[in-house]
């Protein structure tokens, strides 16, 4: 693993660029002193911002472009636009050429793929990346994939998600084999499209001894943490996602209105702050921020847009976790290990008879 960590920022993505970027650099950097970071955006807007935080501009430098990718374009549009000067495609650049060891954004999440999949390549035996993000449960944390950076996908594909992120799994929560289950409309065999349960044969042929597949898992079964690791095709995991934080703000607008209600409501939220608000940092979207883009040839982070300071510095922390911990290594080596296994593997049917 790396002694230093050189984390490439795109200082010109989200809903507000540097102001978020550089302050949220500062906090990731408190944290993980091991850090240097290539600030790349517009020299302007980021010299202020660096200048309020000394201990980061030390470890810093500053790559100028003026050019960044707009929220609303679409992925094809960036590219024509703004390939080989944004801040984006340059930070994931820097990744490419070695000059950094991670690349983060909080810029539009369509052209960051549509980028790090043209600039990067990727792994071999990995037809597609996918976006894989920490998602709290009640039994502790979970590596959910793929969250929409593709729609639909065959067995192998499936099968190729769940090897990567039991990867991301076994850097994240120091797993030595995490358990993985596949998202699907019930936990019996018989459910499901023909996709899935023809991955299903084929996790369970492979027998694998770096993670332990455990079945079919159902919508409700995520929040419970049934498994390390839940694979989804991006279609629905990103109508999971999207539910799962709706249901988060509405529950929390929910409270607020309930305990607002009466004084008696108001009187027993004070003996009762505590623990709404431990409630509240569990399911604050800005403290699991940070998606991985799996599968390519280099790390790259996807940050909320919308997130503050804090929730940016998180999505820092999950690049320093997977650049020091050497993710891509680990990918390597299970797809090398598991993956080869993925062409051999008898499909659903042949498991069965």
């Amino acid at each position: 693993m790396p002694q230093k960590v050189r984390i490439a920022l795109d200082a010109m993505g989200g809903d507000v660029g540097a102001s978020v970027v550089i302050p949220g650099a500062a906090i990731s950097l408190s944290r993980h002193p091991g850090s240097e970071f290539l600030l790349v955006g517009d020299r302007a807007k980021i010299e202020p911002e660096l200048a309020r935080h000394p201990a980061l501009k030390a470890v810093s430098k500053v790559i100028h472009t003026d050019v960044a990718v707009k929220g609303d374009e679409k992925p094809s549009q960036a590219l024509r636009r703004t390939r080989r000067a944004s801040s984006m495609w340059l930070a994931i650049d820097a990744v490419k050429h070695g000059e950094a060891d991670v690349a983060i954004s909080a810029g539009n999440t369509g052209a960051l793929m549509a980028m790090g999949g043209l600039n990067l390549r990727t792994l071999p035996g990995v037809d597609r990346p996918a976006l894989a993000a920490v998602w709290p449960t009640l039994r502790g944390d979970s590596v959910v994939l793929d969250l929409g950076a593709t729609i639909g996908g065959d067995a192998r594909h499936l099968t190729t998600l769940a090897v990567m992120g039991s990867a991301m799994a076994s850097v994240l929560f120091d797993l030595e084999r995490p358990t993985v289950g596949l998202l699907n409309i019930g936990s019996e065999e018989i459910k499901g499209h023909e996709e899935i349960r023809e991955a299903a044969g084929m996790l369970r042929a492979m027998n694998s001894t770096q993670f332990n597949y455990i079945g079919f898992v159902e919508g409700d079964g995520i929040g419970k943490g049934l498994a390390d690791v839940i694979v989804s095709e991006g279609f629905c995991g990103n109508i999971a996602l999207k539910t799962a934080e709706g249901t988060a703000r509405q529950m929390f607008g929910l409270l607020r209105e309930a305990m607002s209600s009466s004084w008696l409501a108001r009187i027993g939220y004070l003996f009762a702050r505590g623990a709404f608000q431990k409630l509240r940092d569990k399911l604050d979207p800005n403290k699991s921020n940070g998606s991985i883009l799996l599968g390519l040839k280099g790390v790259v982070v996807k940050s909320h847009g919308g997130t503050n300071a804090e929730g940016f510095a998180y999505a820092v922390d999950v690049g320093y976790e997977m650049a020091h911990y050497d993710l891509l290594t680990k990918i390597n080596q299970m797809l090398n290990r598991d993956g080869s296994a993925l062409v051999q593997a008898p499909t659903a049917q042949e498991a069965v008879s």
